[in-house]
C-alpha cells in the first residue's frame, strides 16, 4: 500500500515513511492511494473476533511492510483495555473509549503509534523527536504512550489556561523524556507551530521528526478499530447504524469514515461540534473558512482549523454532495452541553462528559431535522464517549448538582508536581528550545 500527500498526489510513500514523517514535506497529510475492501464475511462475523484480531485485519489492509508475527505483537501490546458498548435503550448506546491509561479515547492511537515507531526505528542514527499539539487529552495519551521509551523525546505543546486542571496534570507530571511546553495562545497556535517545525530543515537534520497528533496516519488508523468492535457488539446488526462523533481536529470521525469506506455498514455519521462551527458551515456553504478557536466547556474540541478535513475531502474526491450524504453536522452550545449532561443522567442514569453530551445533543438535533423522513425508522445511534466524566469533574458535578468520585489514578496524578515550560507563541523561540532538548 502506498500513500500520498493531500497537497500532491504525484509522490508516493510507504506506510513506514508516512508514519515516520508524520506530515508530508509539503505540509499535506498522508492518505492511502486506495481503500481496499474487507471480505464481507469478516464484517458479518465481527462478534467472533477480539479487538486485536480486528486491529490486525484492518491494519494489514494498509501496512504490508511488517511481518504478521510482529504486527500481531504490536497490537497485542497496544490493546490491553476494552471498549465496551453500553445500551441505554433499544435505539441508543454509548461506546466507552475511556478505559485506557489516561481515561481518554486517544490512548489507543498513542500506544499503537509508540509501539510502531519503536519497531520501525530500532536501528537509528539520531534521536526521535515526537511533536504534539494538544487541546487536552492527546497530550496526556501521547505522554503515557511514549513514557520512558528509549531514544524517543516527546514535546507537548498545549494552550496555557485552556485545558482542564486534570488534563494539565496528566500531561505535565511525567518528566524524563516528556517535555510539556505551555504556549501563550490557543490550540490552533500550537498546531501551527508544530506544522512550522516540520518544515524546518535544521530541526529535521538533527532529529527524526514525527507527530503523534491525528495528523499522523498511525495515530488515526487504529481509531477505526473500535467502530468495527462496536458494530460487533450490537444486539441486532440489521438495524441501520449511525455514529455520533464529538469532533475537534476530526481525526476520530475520519477514522470512522475509513472504516465505512473499507466495508463497515454505517448509515451515516453525525459530526458533533461545539461553538467552533467551521465544519457545519462548510457542509452548508461549500466554503472551508478556518478562524480562531472559541473556548468552550468541551475544550478538546476547541479547534478553529481542523486538519483532518483535508483527509475527508480527499476521501470523497472533494465532492461536497458526497460528504453531505455521509455526514450530518451541527453545533451545540455550552448551555445545551450542560442540559445534555443532565438529560442523559435523568433519562438513562448514565453520567456523560461534556464532549459526549455534545454528541448526545447532536443526535437530538439530527432526529428533529429528519423526523418527517420515512426511511429513518429503526435506526440505532452509537455515541462515542471519548473521556471519563471525572476528567471534567467540576463541569459535570455542577451540571448534576452532585459530587463525583474521582478514579484513583486521577487522584494520584493530582498530587504530582507540575513541570512545564511557558513559552510565547513564537516559532524562533520554540525552535531554539527544541534544538536544546
Amino acid at each position: 500500500m502506498k500513500f500520498y500527500s493531500t497537497n500532491n498526489n504525484k509522490n508516493l510513500f510507504t506506510f513506514r515513511e508516512a508514519v515516520i514523517k508524520g506530515i508530508a514535506d509539503d505540509g499535506g497529510l498522508f492518505v492511502p492511494l486506495a481503500y481496499p475492501k474487507l471480505d464481507p464475511s469478516f464484517v458479518e462475523s465481527l462478534h467472533q473476533y477480539t479487538m486485536a484480531e480486528i486491529g490486525f485485519t484492518v491494519t494489514r489492509q494498509f501496512c504490508d511492510d511488517i511481518s504478521t508475527a510482529d504486527l500481531q505483537q504490536i497490537l497485542i501490546k497496544t490493546l490491553t483495555f476494552d471498549f465496551p458498548l453500553i445500551y441505554l435503550s433499544d435505539t441508543l448506546s454509548v461506546l466507552e473509549l475511556f478505559h485506557g491509561p489516561t481515561l481518554a479515547f486517544k490512548d489507543l492511537g498513542a500506544r499503537f503509534l509508540a509501539n510502531l515507531l519503536s519497531y520501525y526505528l530500532q536501528q537509528r542514527d539520531k534521536q526521535i523527536l515526537v511533536l504534539v499539539a494538544t487541546s487536552g487529552d492527546t497530550g496526556s495519551a501521547v505522554a503515557h504512550g511514549f513514557y520512558e521509551m528509549g531514544g524517543i523525546t516527546v514535546a507537548l505543546l498545549y494552550p496555557s489556561r485552556k485545558v482542564s486542571r486534570i488534563q494539565e496534570q496528566q500531561l505535565t507530571t511525567l518528566h524524563k523524556n516528556i517535555y510539556a511546553l505551555e504556549i501563550d495562545g490557543n490550540f490552533d497556535d500550537c498546531q501551527a507551530l508544530v506544522k512550522k517545525a516540520f518544515q524546518d530543515q535544521e530541526l529535521r537534520q538533527k532529529f527524526y521528526l514525527t507527530s503523534a497528533n491525528s495528523i499522523n496516519i498511525a495515530r488515526l488508523l487504529p481509531q477505526s478499530f473500535y467502530y468495527f468492535h462496536a458494530y460487533g457488539q450490537l444486539k441486532e446488526t440489521l438495524q441501520p447504524v449511525i455514529f455520533t462523533v464529538p469532533c475537534g481536529n476530526f481525526g476520530n470521525l475520519t477514522a470512522g469514515l475509513i472504516a465505512h469506506e473499507i466495508g463497515l455498514p454505517v448509515l451515516r455519521f453525525i459530526a458533533a461540534v461545539n461553538s467552533n462551527t467551521i465544519f457545519p458551515e462548510y457542509l452548508s456553504s461549500g466554503k472551508f473558512e478556518p478562524r480562531p478557536a472559541i473556548a468552550t466547556l468541551s475544550n478538546a474540541m476547541d479547534v478553529g482549523n481542523p486538519s483532518n478535513v483535508q483527509r475527508i475531502r480527499s476521501l470523497y474526491g472533494n465532492t461536497l454532495s458526497s460528504i453531505q450524504n455521509m455526514i450530518y453536522s451541527c453545533s451545540i452550545s455550552d448551555q445545551e452541553t450542560v442540559a445534555g449532561i443532565r438529560e442523559v443522567y435523568d433519562r438513562y442514569h448514565y453520567i456523560i462528559d461534556p464532549h459526549g453530551a455534545v454528541g448526545y445533543q447532536a443526535i437530538n438535533k439530527y432526529q428533529m431535522v429528519n423526523r418527517h423522513k420515512k426511511n429513518n425508522q429503526g435506526e440505532h445511534f452509537i455515541m462515542l464517549e471519548t473521556a471519563h466524566p471525572a476528567k471534567f469533574l467540576e463541569i459535570v458535578s455542577q451540571a448534576l448538582e452532585r459530587e463525583l468520585e474521582m478514579p484513583q489514578r486521577l487522584a494520584e496524578t493530582m498530587q504530582k508536581q507540575k513541570k512545564s515550560i511557558f513559552m510565547t507563541n513564537d516559532f524562533v523561540k520554540l525552535k531554539s528550545r527544541l534544538l536544546d532538548l
